[in-house]
């Protein structure tokens, strides 16, 4: 606990983390709950590189990418179908290895600790009580309460709740989405290469780090946060 930064030599003061392949290990049931959608509807069948990559978006944006010639009016059953997969798994996500952990030692450390999720209001409520974290964080925002990634309205929101300037902002993702989001609210940003997108496409968004792991996470945030 003790290997923290101090107060006085850290680089930042707020850590924001998005959830699904960040803290929560659950991209492959989210691609698959899409691909199954799809198929549902007589849609052609995202792969899994297009799948992956809309995680993170709002549920709007996702469902115009990986269903590109569905008539809008048929979005509703698209999403209807999405959530059926999708929910009929949920219970079964579980937490990164060593994130809870990873949690625990920065609030100890006295970080400012939030989430800027692609997820809805209650979904993330759902994922919270589920694994017992809604006292670990001090603010969350979710896609469905404003502008979604990679707009910077989430990110901006949380950065003036907490009263943290953007430059004392460290933004923790799996996807260029959290990346354009860090960058466009003027926040910093580390990619975990874990989750949804690969090291390649985000080492185009220039993050400070790219990690591989929790346990890499936390070594970075120990000697850079």
């Amino acid at each position: 606990m003790d290997s923290m930064r101090k107060v006085g030599e850290r680089r930042f003061d707020l850590i924001v983390f998005d959830w699904d392949g960040t803290l929560a290990d659950s991209t492959s049931i989210i691609a698959n709950a899409l691909q199954e959608a799809c198929r549902d509807l007589g849609q052609p069948v995202p792969d899994s590189v297009n799948a992956r990559f809309v995680i993170g978006l709002g549920l709007a944006d996702a469902l115009a990418h990986v269903a590109p010639d569905l008539p809008i009016e048929r979005h509703p059953e698209l999403s209807a179908r999405y959530r059926h997969h999708y929910l009929a798994r949920d219970p079964e996500i579980p937490l990164f290895e060593g994130a809870r952990e990873l949690l625990d030692q920065l609030a100890f450390a006295g970080y400012l600790l939030a989430v800027a999720t692609g997820k809805t209001r209650a979904g993330l409520d759902r994922a919270l009580r589920t694994n017992n974290l809604h006292a670990r964080f001090h603010a969350t925002r979710c896609a469905d309460e404003g502008r979604p990634k990679p707009h910077p309205e989430m990110l901006l929101n949380l950065i003036a709740r907490l009263d943290v300037a953007p430059a004392r902002t460290l933004m923790i993702g799996d996807t260029t989405h959290d990346l354009e989001l860090a960058r466009a609210a003027g926040a910093a940003a580390v990619a975990v290469a874990y989750g949804a997108h690969e090291s390649a496409g985000l080492a185009a968004s220039a993050p400070l780090a790219i990690v591989h792991s929790v346990a890499e996470l936390r070594r970075w945030i120990e000697a850079n946060g």
